[in-house]
């Protein structure tokens, strides 16, 4: 589980450690902030994938993702004695991500490469300049595992250090250049945890979304991120998951209802949701978008194969409110067996999760651009290091 999150110089983050409980609740008024750590954990976890270059540029660049404001907001500055204006910077620009887990630690850092003596198109795109894998909640030197610094990638070996490649290329991460089961089992293995979280975030429900097509379905424990093998994935919970509490999540949004899967002689699988006091059933096709929408979160969050870390952006979006206490119920359950991270604004959502004591709740607001957690005390927020 992870147990904390630090953001550097990302958008609306100029710096910004929080702890993380079994399930949090990311709130705050439009503007807040909320999304910008979404994006930043999502950025974080395409390190994992060999993409986290690739995805700064879907985001803007460096020069969009970049924190906008001054290097240092000082005492000053924030209760409004001097003008908020940028002061000498004595350390070049770095954008920073890392979390701490129960295991491992993993850190890296980003910025752009230096003048070139030769023509490049290149020279807005961002460079990996630092990596760490470290055991245990906090970066020590003597906890370091593995360390990435420029080219140059080293692992621990008993008491001395030994040179994993010297030749890395600057937009690859070392989890996708030099992971291996056998010289570097940490940097492997943290690469397969952090591949396996979950991200879901808008589910289509317009009338061409692929939920609402019948598809060709195989055994689907993980429902894909756009819904496009939702009844697949409900019939993998008929059959090798937990049926009742299927069951239990659809009766009680809908008293009386309840799905069924079929198969045409294709290989076709069609999703039919069977309504009290309907003389026929209602395929994908004909749901209402809060209907489709809600059994699409049913499939996400009863899957066979919980993730260690579950993601989910707005999950109230085109729900009715009456259905927000059947979406906590769903959300509390797979908080059983999966850490999860709920970025949302609806107040009766809120008001259903934070009924559990497994609730963790972040309260984000901005102060001079900068997105803050004024309900952590200083002594209560996580020891952080970044890697040199």
């Amino acid at each position: 589980m992870l147990t904390a999150l630090s953001i550097s110089n990302y958008r609306s983050v100029l710096d910004l450690t929080i702890p993380l409980g079994r399930l949090n609740v990311i709130t705050g008024p439009n503007g807040s902030g909320k999304s910008n750590l979404y994006k930043a954990l999502r950025l974080l976890s395409q390190a994992g994938r060999g993409g986290v270059v690739s995805a700064l540029a879907q985001d803007g660049g460096m020069s969009s993702a970049y924190w906008a404001g001054p290097a240092t907001l000082s005492r000053a500055m924030r209760q409004g004695e001097v003008p908020v204006e940028e002061v000498a910077q004595r350390s070049p620009r770095r954008l920073r991500l890392g979390f701490a887990a129960q295991d491992y630690g993993y850190a890296i850092s980003l910025g752009l490469p230096e003048p070139v003596s030769w023509p490049t198109l290149f020279s807005g795109d961002p460079e990996i300049k630092a990596e760490s894998i470290w055991h245990g909640p906090l970066l020590r030197r003597s906890s370091v595992l593995v360390e990435r610094k420029g080219p140059l990638v080293r692992a621990r070996s008993g008491n001395e250090w030994r040179v994993v490649s010297q030749h890395i290329d600057n937009f690859d991460s070392m989890f996708d250049q030099v992971a291996d089961v056998e010289s570097t089992a940490e940097l492997f293995l943290l690469r397969e945890k952090i591949r396996r979280w979950r991200f879901y975030d808008h589910f289509r429900t317009d009338r061409d979304a692929p939920a609402r097509q019948p598809q060709l379905g195989t055994r689907t424990p993980v429902l894909h991120h756009d819904g496009r093998d939702l009844a697949a994935a409900v019939s993998t919970i008929m059959e090798i998951g937990d049926q009742q509490a299927l069951d239990d999540a659809i009766d009680f949004a809908f008293p009386g209802a309840h799905l069924e899967v079929t198969r045409n002689r294709e290989g076709l699988f069609y999703l039919h949701f069977h309504q009290q006091g309907l003389l026929r059933p209602l395929s994908a096709a004909e749901l209402s978008d809060g209907t489709l929408r809600y059994i699409l979160w049913v499939a996400a969050l009863l899957t066979p194969r919980p993730p260690e870390l579950m993601v989910l952006n707005e999950p109230e979006t085109s729900l009715h409110p009456d259905l927000l206490p059947a979406l906590g119920r769903l959300i509390l359950h797979a908080a059983e067996h999966s850490q999860l991270w709920v970025v949302t604004h609806a107040p009766r959502l809120i008001a259903a999760l934070e009924e559990s004591d497994a609730c963790h709740a972040i309260h984000l607001e901005k102060e001079l651009g900068s997105t803050q957690v004024p309900g952590i005390h200083p002594l209560d927020r996580p020891p952080w290091q970044w890697p040199d």
